[in-house]
């Protein structure tokens, strides 16, 4: 369709209930994808055997345990080939011209590493809701740290119509060019894998904004998400995901934050922090732990910031910019 092809990286835990509508949309693609890996992290609902069966799959893997989805996803992004790279989530249904609207887009040189469409809210069947409601249009932070998807809970009255340029994408259908994959990529891993899960594409974005690659979005490409994990339904999610949750938003800043940041962000981060640190110590003790595994992992993520900042590219005044 006169684009780079694009290779669709799927990680799956138990989403047997999705994957059927998410393969099924991927096999009806007007422009269809190069290939389609999907790598299971041990699930025992049968999500393999959807996979093995689908003709859309061309490459399957299965763990023998949950390796998390950033070390999946690096697993499934290591075997890609084509120059571009969707990372999908299972419970993503794409419009049949999702990969076609991007496909412009794709043509435009570096310094353009990722791309994102428009995704709307769907029902628990997996179909829109009703009136249309938006997920996500792209990643903001705000300036306690915090980051959220662009138009999240919205209803859509055409006030995301614009191609521009947006932080970075959610990574439940994010378009990634493989020159940015490796390019950002430190010690062979995209996604870090000492998030195990959650806030990993916001990590990535970020990275990137420092590295000097953009990321445009691109309304045209429309899909549906049937979200499960929002802040407002936190204490029904397992407990495992909001340590996690805790955790990776201070890795997240030991490797990133400079301090033109800082002075944008400062007070109003550690405000935040301050109550992140009270919700653990009153209401959510399972997250408690996470805080012990900041102190484990910090050398690590040193160590990472030492590399990224090294090799900085942008202006800090410029990242700061987006923290708002």
């Amino acid at each position: 369709m006169g684009g780079p092809g694009v290779s669709v990286t799927i990680v799956t835990f138990e989403s047997a209930r999705d994957l059927p509508r998410c393969l099924d949309a991927l096999a009806a693609q007007t422009e269809p994808p190069v290939e389609v890996i999907v790598i299971d992290n041990g699930s025992m609902d049968g999500s393999g055997e959807v996979a093995r069966r689908h003709d859309v799959v061309t490459h399957f893997e299965r763990n023998a345990h949950n390796r998390g989805f950033a070390a999946a996803q690096n697993q499934a992004l290591h075997r890609a080939a084509a120059p571009w790279a969707l990372t999908l989530n299972p419970d993503v249904t794409l419009a049949p011209d999702f990969l076609a609207a991007l496909a412009p887009y794709r043509q435009q040189p570096s310094p353009l590493g990722t791309l994102c469409g428009k995704l709307f809210r769907a029902e628990a069947d997996g179909s829109p809701r009703h009136p249309a409601t938006l997920d996500s249009t792209g990643i903001v932070f705000e300036r306690t740290f915090r980051h959220l998807d662009r138009g999240s809970e919205r209803v859509d009255t055409g006030g995301y119509d614009r191609v521009e340029a947006v932080f970075g994408a959610s990574g439940a259908a994010a378009c990634y060019r493989r020159d940015m994959i490796e390019d950002v990529s430190i010690d062979g891993e995209f996604f870090d894998e000492a998030f195990f899960a959650y806030r990993e594409d916001a990590d990535v974005a970020w990275r990137a904004q420092l590295l000097g690659w953009d990321c445009l979005y691109v309304p045209g490409a429309v899909g549906y998400h049937r979200r499960r994990v929002l802040p407002e339904n936190r204490r029904r999610v397992d407990a495992a995901l909001n340590r996690h949750s805790v955790k990776n938003r201070f890795l997240m800043r030991i490797k990133n934050a400079d301090r033109a940041v800082w002075r944008r962000c400062g007070l109003s981060g550690v405000a935040r922090d301050a109550l992140v640190l009270a919700g653990c110590l009153t209401v959510e003790w399972s997250s408690l732990p996470a805080l012990a595994d900041v102190v484990r992992l910090w050398p690590r993520a040193w160590k990472q910031r030492r590399q990224i900042q090294g090799r900085r590219r942008r202006e800090p005044a410029a990242v700061a910019r987006w923290f708002c």
